[in-house]
């Protein structure tokens, strides 16, 4: 296993969607009443509730001179209504996707992402982020860490993975995306982030269609599922087909290319992607 190191608190920025559900560790819109006001927007045809009353003042305040009072002092319409917008914490998830075949270094890049996975999840043991990891060889992928913020059950999984074999890789890209929806199902307001290693080449089928192919399919549903990816491009440089970025840009995510992967190199890679997420 990589050496492990502490890492940077993962704080993620504000993000663009709005969650039915209160979250734990990076900041996020909510539906909820609870959580920090820090603007208003106008109510429109939607439900009038979680009034922002500042702002609904100063949105009537300018209107009053053209209204008929009629016996009261101030005049709200409707069209001045404000509601607030509110920010929880949310918890990150950050699953890691990895290449287990032959068509790559598998054992260092194993270890090297044993290392990433056991240093995050010492963070993430107090700040309630989960990290899981996938591996893909032969002919299926598997889950071999759930999503967890246990470092004592990230030990014991992560102590003996086999490597070698085919490169199924639309399996592994179709698992990774069953893991984040479940999580996803679980708490609405989870900030999933799919970190894969591979050089973007596949060889084993899941339904018959060529593999490339099926992994480009498996590949577009993280784009419309507005799931966050970053890939690391595992080819060698003076061989590389471009396989790799080409899928990245399918998944609607970075590609990064690391001269030399070690657990650190592969964390400082995730945390700038989240920092230019900003």
């Amino acid at each position: 296993m990589g050496d492990t190191f502490k890492a940077k608190r993962l704080d993620t920025p504000l993000d663009k969607m709005t969650r039915a559900k209160g979250g734990r560790r990076s900041t996020t819109r909510t539906n909820r009443k609870r959580g920090r006001y820090i603007k208003a927007r106008p109510v429109g045809r939607g439900r009038v509730e979680d009034i922002a009353f500042d702002a609904t003042l100063r949105e009537a305040a300018v209107h009053q001179s053209g209204r008929q009072r009629e016996g009261v002092a101030f005049v709200i319409d409707r069209g001045d209504l404000q509601k607030k917008v509110r920010v929880r914490r949310a918890a990150n998830l950050i699953l890691f996707v990895v290449d287990a075949s032959w068509s790559m270094a598998a054992s260092e890049r194993m270890e090297a992402t044993k290392g990433a996975v056991m240093s995050l999840l010492v963070d993430a043991y107090q700040r309630r982020d989960q990290v899981g990891m996938i591996v893909f060889q032969r002919e299926r992928a598997r889950v071999a860490l759930p999503p967890t913020n246990s470092v004592e059950l990230a030990e014991k999984a992560l102590k003996d993975i086999p490597v070698g074999g085919k490169t199924p890789l639309s399996s592994g890209l179709f698992l990774a995306y069953n893991v984040i929806t479940a999580a996803r199902r679980r708490d609405p307001e989870t900030r999933p982030i799919m970190v894969l290693l591979t050089d973007g080449a596949g060889n084993v089928s899941m339904t018959g269609m060529p593999a490339q192919e099926e992994a480009m399919r498996m590949a577009e549903l993280f784009k419309y599922g507005n799931i966050r990816t970053i890939t690391i491009n595992m080819e060698n440089e003076a061989f590389d087909r471009g396989l790799a970025k080409k899928l990245a840009e399918t998944l609607g995510g970075r590609i990064y290319n690391l001269p030399e992967l070690r657990a650190d190199s592969l964390v400082r890679t995730v945390e700038s992607e989240l920092e230019w997420a900003k």
